[in-house]
């Protein structure tokens, strides 16, 4: 399994939680401080990151970044 942009943030960590630092430290690194937000229940990875200001070629940055955390 691969995480997704469609992916809620709680989704991953759920679906992960023997890495749940390690993407921790990835949305950290790229300004999220999405773990104790609300909106990790329902807004998916995409959404957030567009929300906080990524292109759509950065989410991918990010994608691959959480990827390889896994």
């Amino acid at each position: 399994m691969s995480i997704t942009k469609d992916m809620t943030i709680q989704d991953i960590f759920y679906n992960f939680p023997d890495r749940k630092e390690a993407l921790a430290d990835v949305l950290m690194q790229e300004g999220l401080g999405c773990c104790g937000c609300a909106g990790a229940q329902f807004e998916t990875i995409e959404q957030g990151l567009l929300a906080h200001g990524k292109s759509p070629e950065e989410v991918d940055k990010v994608l691959k970044n959480l990827n390889s955390a896994i």
